[in-house]
């Protein structure tokens, strides 16, 4: 008799569960789609169109190859390309907006020595600059991770998943 009351027209529970349901899914879905931009990458900060002048303006270019931006194609610092898939920042720092704009800001204070200068960029071009960066994602998928990164097991977990393209 209990299964009668689930499917009957008098029995509410099911109508509730199912509306339940669509609620909870609706509010999931839409969730997903707000403050991202059009990579699906969520930037709540800085304005991605002028981190793009501000890594011209501060002589990003000269050191770092940049998808998207005219003439930074220099081989001499790392290659900013799948920005947004990267877990780390110079191996020191996780990869999250706050330590992205301080490396920006002060590389030296992050990690004295190294081989990035301190170029003096302000907060709001650096803001900026960590905007577009964060629109780089990876566009092909590596043939084999070259680090064991959080959440894996050990290095070459995923070597039967990885693939050549």
């Amino acid at each position: 008799m209990r299964w009668k009351m689930w499917i009957c027209p008098g029995g509410w529970t099911w109508t509730y569960l199912v509306l339940a349901a669509v609620i909870l899914a609706s509010a999931i879905l839409t969730s997903c789609q707000l403050g991202r931009d059009e990579n699906g990458t969520t930037v709540d900060f800085g304005d991605p169109q002028r981190g793009r002048e501000a890594i011209t303006a501060h002589g990003c270019a000269a050191c770092h190859v940049v998808p998207g931006v005219r003439g930074a194609d220099s081989p001499i610092g790392p290659p900013l390309d799948d920005w947004a898939d990267r877990w780390y920042i110079a191996g020191r720092l996780i990869n999250e907006p706050p330590d992205l704009i301080r490396w920006i800001q002060a590389p030296q204070s992050v990690d004295p020595g190294n081989a990035m200068p301190d170029m003096g960029v302000p907060t709001d071009d650096a803001e900026d600059i960590a905007a577009y960066l964060y629109t780089l994602h990876r566009t092909r998928r590596r043939t084999s991770p070259n680090w064991a990164g959080p959440g894996m097991l050990a290095p070459g977990l995923l070597d039967g998943y990885w693939t050549r393209e």
